[in-house]
């Protein structure tokens, strides 16, 4: 009944993320939603980067604290390790979602596209990177990022199996084609506005934080083999650096990574 529990909630909070990466690829292209970047209530610009600054905060807070070695072998006395993964997705997509909540607009335009062709583009180019994302965790191990493997193997009792250290296609030609996409599809877009500009810009300086967290984690769980790869593959920029293939286990921008 324990594990029927534990896949359940696993279950749950894949939901709850599916849900939540859906509504943040309208929230971010002004898409289907009833709440996007630039809807709301208005508030005086100083009130609206505070508010916003301290949901941007939480969400990294939460992301990078719960994703650390030392935070999971102490929440796991408390957590049992297959619902480990679980939960941190459902904390990241509260969080998440607390953040489309009470997101405050700030709707001054940065810049504005009004060549519809060329609009159209970059709106396709934003939903592009979405697609880069969504492909890459699949690329690796889509439901064990999602904590969803892990409840399974669970209820069938099957011990989680070793990290492996692998780059199936686009990894090999950029270390984090997942925060790749999550950089185009937050700077590509038609309409710019300060509210989205903050947004793209804090998002963007947090991902170069969490790829210097990770790969500080990678090196030390596959040393010498992560260097190597780490020297002929280029972290965000998608080029070969040589001809060697290399191989890694990678991780993704909500801080799920692989080697968890």
């Amino acid at each position: 009944m324990t594990r029927i529990i534990a896949l359940l909630y696993g279950l749950a909070s894949y939901a709850i993320f599916f849900i939540t990466i859906l509504y943040a690829i309208g929230f971010v292209d002004g898409m289907m939603v009833p709440k996007d970047i630039n809807t709301g209530t208005q508030v005086p610009w100083l009130e609206a980067v505070l508010v916003n600054l301290a949901l941007m905060s939480l969400f990294a807070i939460q992301h990078s604290v719960m994703a650390r070695k030392s935070f999971k072998q102490w929440w796991t006395q408390y957590v049992p390790a297959s619902v480990e993964r679980s939960t941190y997705v459902l904390f990241a997509s509260l969080s998440l979602l607390l953040l489309f909540w009470q997101w405050r607009p700030m709707p001054a335009v940065v810049w504005q596209i009004n060549n519809p062709q060329l609009a159209m583009t970059m709106t396709g180019l934003s939903l592009f990177g979405w697609v880069l994302v969504f492909t890459s965790t699949f690329l690796i191990n889509h439901f064990e990022l999602f904590g969803v493997q892990q409840v399974v193997q669970n209820l069938s009792d099957q011990k989680p199996s070793a990290p492996a250290f692998r780059t199936p296609l686009y990894y090999n030609f950029v270390r984090h084609p997942i925060y790749l996409g999550f950089i185009i599809a937050f700077w590509a877009t038609p309409l710019m506005t300060v509210g989205h500009l903050l947004f793209a810009a804090v998002t963007t300086a947090y991902i170069f934080v969490g790829i210097f967290l990770e790969e500080r984690d990678l090196v030390e769980l596959f040393g010498d083999d992560y260097r190597r790869y780490r020297d002929r593959v280029s972290m965000i920029l998608p080029w070969r650096k040589s001809e060697r293939p290399p191989t890694q286990r990678h991780a993704n921008p909500f801080g799920l990574t692989g080697e968890r």
